[in-house]
């Protein structure tokens, strides 16, 4: 725990996300997040807003502004005095123009949560609320499939007792699909909560100890959709819609192996 004489800050955690706190605090901050996993996931999700940045717009930074992003009103420098004379009015407003656009390519960009979400929305592919889908199932395998003593809340020794407590907080009827692809195995779930609501984690372990994460939240779009890959990094997602549920099957496995487990989990939850 960090303490109440000493409690960790907003800004030391944001000052550990950019490697700028102090050697003396790093160890409470880790124990602040350990102890609070529904801020160690928020935190997740800004770094891979950070690396989103840099892989897709750092080599932009230090470019010019294109000609077709420069507003027509934008005061230049012109030896006619007559048109370099600006008032204060005409000032502002280019700079509230400026300032808006700048907001604007922000709020896009901070939509997603990692280069191939933006990637895929600028495609016209992925939509805000399935973006920020992803980003959360990924931000939960990242947080919870290190846990050694507290990977899942209800082992799948009480399975029956997991699926009536998921479904009665979803509001759906849920079930604990088994995995045999890869050699995986249930050993057991937790219910977390998104911006969306109530959200269920089943988890996967293999003989090796490798773990995938499956990650539902009722949608309410009752219709089906397609497979959909995803990539940050070495984390891996599929994710797809059915029967009024968003569902995602996530973890650092090849697309193969991650593609035969989705197809067994939606032929478990269909059969």
């Amino acid at each position: 725990m960090s303490g109440t004489r000493n409690p960790v800050t907003e800004a030391e955690l944001h000052a550990w996300l950019d490697g700028e706190l102090p050697e003396e605090r790093l160890a409470d901050v880790e124990r602040h997040l350990a102890d609070h996993p529904e801020i160690a996931q928020r935190f997740e999700r800004y770094r891979a807003q950070r690396a989103m940045l840099g892989q897709c717009f750092g080599p932009l930074i230090d470019r010019p502004l294109p000609d077709r992003l420069t507003p027509p009103f934008t005061a230049r420098e012109h030896p006619d005095p007559a048109v370099s004379r600006w008032s204060v009015a005409q000032w502002g407003r280019g700079a509230v123009w400026g300032t808006a656009v700048a907001a604007s390519l922000l709020v896009f960009v901070a939509g997603g949560a990692g280069g191939w979400l933006l990637r895929e929305r600028m495609a016209g592919a992925v939509e805000a609320p399935t973006a920020a889908f992803i980003a959360d199932a990924v931000a939960a395998h990242r947080v919870f499939s290190v846990e050694v003593r507290h990977p899942v809340e209800i082992g799948v020794e009480d399975e029956a007792h997991l699926v009536n407590w998921l479904s009665k907080r979803l509001g759906k009827t849920m079930r604990c699909p088994k995995v045999t692809k890869g050699g995986y195995q249930l050993i057991g779930g937790r219910l977390l909560a998104d911006s969306a609501g109530p959200v269920a984690l089943y988890m996967y372990e293999d003989a090796a100890g490798r773990r995938i994460t499956l990650y539902i939240r009722p949608d309410p779009n009752t219709s089906g959709s397609a497979f959909r890959f995803a990539q940050d990094g070495g984390v891996r997602a599929l994710y797809w819609k059915d029967n009024g549920l968003a569902l995602a099957v996530t973890g650092e496995l090849d697309r193969d192996t991650l593609s035969g487990v989705a197809e067994e989990v939606y032929g478990a939850l269909n059969s």
